[in-house]
């Protein structure tokens, strides 16, 4: 609202000399710190014609008047500015390309492995839980055969949707490779993995998926869960014993979640 909105709508700068000849200037600054404008300056923080926001200067205590000299001196700031803004913005785009899964827009494997040193870390330093939980998508090679290549790269699309849907903003999710995807759960123990396992699994079960000529595709997956520091005591032994429990449920009958043996039970079976 008022010079400041205006001028981050129009993405054009504004010298006002007296506001109150201006019907686009709004008072409420005025109310709220009793002061009196009395000249604006105003010009917006811009890039390729996308506004970023917007600088404005009021007079002073003492009065005075901006002029143009003022506006271009104002205007160079901004202009610096809206680069500045433009290449961070553009920088972070590309970080997250190179860390993301072009195909369902999860992490991808390389940034997963990075990820998981760093969570396995964090848990050991502050002693908290970690777990991690592997997908591998049944007969997925059955709808490649079937409906071709197309089909089954939307369906992987849809199951990352699906998967990011269930995760909070703390957890990771990523592409492990093909149809395997591979999800971190920092601060979550064996009892917590196997819940939002299962009913990642219902999500899945209960989702209808279509093929590109309008078949339903019946979709689930198997998974397997490991935790810090019941199953293992390291990230390897974590990602070897989540694929391993994950592929226990393949051979059994699939489309069900099985937990990793704890140290203790591997233990005794030793």
């Amino acid at each position: 609202q008022g010079v400041a909105g205006w001028v981050a709508v129009n993405g054009q700068s504004l010298i006002i000399p007296d506001v109150r000849c201006d019907e686009r200037f709004s008072a409420e600054f005025d109310k709220q710190h009793s002061f009196t404008t009395r000249s604006i300056v105003c010009v917006p923080v811009k890039s390729q014609d996308k506004v970023f926001g917007v600088i404005q200067l009021i007079n002073s205590l003492e009065g005075g008047i901006f002029d143009g000299e003022d506006e271009q001196i104002l205007t160079a700031i901004a202009d610096f500015a809206g680069i500045a803004i433009s290449n961070s913005k553009a920088l972070d785009k590309i970080k997250q390309l190179v860390i993301t899964d072009d195909l369902t827009g999860l992490y991808n494997s390389r940034y997963f492995f990075e990820q998981i040193e760093y969570e396995m870390e964090r848990a050991k330093r502050y002693q908290s839980p970690l777990s991690l939980v592997f997908l591998d998508l049944d007969y997925f090679k059955n709808v490649n055969d079937t409906y071709g290549h197309l089909t089954g790269s939307r369906l992987l699309a849809e199951v990352g949707a699906v998967v990011s849907a269930s995760i909070r903003k703390t957890d990771k999710a990523a592409r492990y490779g093909g149809d395997e995807f591979v999800i971190i759960l920092p601060q979550t123990d064996r009892p917590g993995a196997l819940n939002f396992a299962l009913k990642l699994r219902k999500d899945l079960n209960e989702k209808t998926f279509y093929s590109d000529n309008g078949d339903r595709l019946n979709v689930s997956g198997s998974f397997g869960v490991a935790s810090f520091p019941d199953d293992a005591l390291n990230s390897n032994e974590l990602i070897s014993l989540a694929d391993e429990a994950m592929y226990l449920v393949k051979g059994t009958g699939r489309n069900g979640v099985r937990a990793a043996l704890t140290l203790e039970a591997r233990g005794e079976n030793n």
